[in-house]
């Protein structure tokens, strides 16, 4: 249940920051927003694969959309399951955005951390599990902090309990 959540609520966290952060002096061709169109339906409709070989594809063209689109990969790959790719990736747009768009990347960033913690601490690996708790701690902390309305259904407060409860115990 909590994942889903978090899914709705990263979506609503995307959607945020994607319809403010749009650059009106970009003008990128067609074909770039047919790929874009590609992409993003492809993430809406859970076709995770496709969706990161289509943003993969449009990054280098993206020009000052690059943080958008790049947020959106570490969404996908999120959602995908595969969280320290999405960490690696909403972690690089987190170091280089700020404002609303770093707090979109640190949500996803501080949801990718948690889930590598919990896998980890089910593997018996505890120093790299509180590690990566620390991280997601951090993360949710500064989006709480800064950006309280990017977690209308409280979903970013509920996992950081959650993980205070974690670290507390360990």
């Amino acid at each position: 249940m909590q994942a889903i959540s978090t899914l709705r609520t990263g979506a609503l966290i995307l959607g945020t920051f994607l319809l403010g952060s749009c650059d009106a002096s970009f003008t990128g061709g067609q074909a770039f927003r047919e790929q874009y169109a590609v992409a993003r339906n492809a993430l809406e409709a859970g076709h995770y694969t496709r969706a990161n070989s289509a943003y993969t594809q449009l990054m280098p063209e993206a020009g000052p959309l690059a943080p958008r689109l790049r947020l959106e990969y570490a969404h996908s790959q999120l959602r995908a399951g595969d969280y320290p790719a999405a960490a690696r990736e909403a972690g690089a747009v987190a170091a280089q955005t700020s404002g609303a768009g770093r707090s979109a990347a640190l949500a996803v960033l501080g949801t990718a951390e948690h889930e590598i913690a919990l896998a980890a601490l089910a593997e018996g690996e505890k120093a790299a599990g509180k590690a990566h708790l620390v991280v997601a701690r951090g993360a949710l902390t500064e989006v709480l902090e800064k950006n309280p309305e990017l977690d209308p259904l409280g979903a970013l407060a509920g996992r950081k309990a959650s993980i205070e409860v974690r670290l507390a115990a360990l």
